[in-house]
């Protein structure tokens, strides 16, 4: 595996491969990868010659409240995972290669409607940092394909709705959640939870199933179901940040003419934040 932090070698590579007629797979995270990260890999593997996965805590992402300096850094051992699986290249570009004239003078992609409410809503500007660097990061690698974990609904939908407004010849690929044995979602955030702060935190994906299955079962009164969980989690421990029901491509709030929905969640437990989703068809 080849490892850069250079974006000069990283174009160079790209190049060669190009001139070679290989296709080029990409996988962009922030690193602290767990299995979730490395289903993603894995998935890119089967769909082009050569796998791209970039390391970058990308500071426009986060909001004043939110604490970029202790987002857990794990190169060392991300490396190593990511050797085992096969990847071709790690790059691992620095803040300021990313953004050499600084973040205050820095244009930036912005996409409307979809990166509003939800966790657009709850992280203002999040969205904003997440399509820039994407761009970017795109820009650098050029990929045929790039895979985003469904964990992240609204992300994947925001880059999926951003590649097709901009005309980027890419593939956006949603990978299906990975989850610990209780259901709980994998995620970087899990490592700030205690064995017993788990046991509570899988309460968010049961909250999910609930709602799913009284869908099924024909209740429509989506704002008494969204009402129902929010009081259900708090019951069992957790604080529920928002609990949506969605169409599932527009993430609009879903109506009575919906047959494809998503249910989106998000919940404090103590000062950790924690996401999830389920999409269910009626």
């Amino acid at each position: 595996m080849q490892s850069t932090s250079e974006i000069k070698s990283l174009r160079s590579q790209i190049k060669a491969w190009r001139q070679q007629g290989l296709s080029i797979a990409f996988v962009p995270t922030m690193g602290n990868l767990h299995l979730g990260h490395f289903s993603l890999v894995e998935k890119a593997k089967t769909l082009a010659d050569k796998v791209v996965v970039s390391i970058f805590v990308n500071p426009m992402q986060f909001g004043e409240n939110e604490d970029l300096d202790n987002y857990p850094r794990t190169l060392d051992e991300d490396k190593k995972g990511l050797a085992e699986l096969g990847t071709d290249i790690v790059f691992t570009p620095s803040v300021a290669s990313i953004y050499p004239n600084g973040l205050s003078a820095q244009s930036y992609v912005d996409v409307p409607g979809i990166s509003l409410g939800y966790c657009g809503g709850k992280r203002p500007g999040h969205f904003k940092g997440v399509a820039t660097v994407v761009t970017k990061l795109f820009n650098m690698v050029q990929p045929d394909f790039a895979c985003f974990g469904e964990k992240d609904y609204q992300q994947l939908q925001v880059i999926k709705t951003m590649v097709r407004d901009l005309s980027m010849p890419i593939e956006v690929v949603g990978v299906a959640t990975q989850r610990e044995f209780s259901g709980l979602a994998m995620s970087s955030r899990n490592g700030y939870l205690s064995e017993t702060e788990k046991e509570t935190a899988k309460a968010l994906y049961q909250s999910l199933l609930e709602i799913s299955t009284q869908l099924k079962a024909g209740n429509h009164n989506f704002a008494q179901l969204e009402l129902d969980a929010k009081v259900s989690l708090e019951q069992k421990g957790l604080k529920a940040d928002y609990f949506a029901i969605a169409n599932k491509d527009t993430l609009n709030p879903a109506t009575l003419g919906d047959d494809h929905l998503v249910i989106l969640a998000a919940a404090f437990l103590g000062s950790v934040r924690l996401i999830d989703n389920l999409q269910v068809s009626i």
